[in-house]
């Protein structure tokens, strides 16, 4: 559920933070910070739903995903093309979020 849940959340959480940072820094219209608000909430509702018994390692694990999706939003919308050194950072924190999550417990 994680595999899913994780993508979704991070798009939510960057759209959200993104929204407020264009109507704090941007001069955007006020209703980019309410459609930022509802989106944080979305984000926040999907992490709760996972099935971890720590709220703590589920926020942990993420952490990886939430990099990665930055990166590819980075990219992808504000065009600027990571480098390798992101590339290696990125991959780094996934498989630290891969230990966390997969770990045999």
């Amino acid at each position: 559920m994680a595999m899913l849940v994780f993508p979704v959340a991070a798009l939510l959480e960057i759209a959200g933070c993104f929204a407020v940072w264009a109507w704090w820094r941007g001069g955007v219209s006020p209703w980019w910070l309410a459609l930022g608000l509802a989106a944080l909430a979305g984000f926040a509702a999907l992490l709760a739903l996972l099935p971890s018994a720590q709220a703590g390692r589920a926020f942990a694990a993420y952490g990886g995903v939430y990099i990665v999706a930055s990166l590819g939003w980075m990219w992808a919308v504000e065009g600027v093309r990571p480098d390798a050194w992101d590339g290696a950072g990125a991959a780094l924190c996934l498989l630290g979020a891969a230990v966390i999550v997969l770990a045999p417990r």
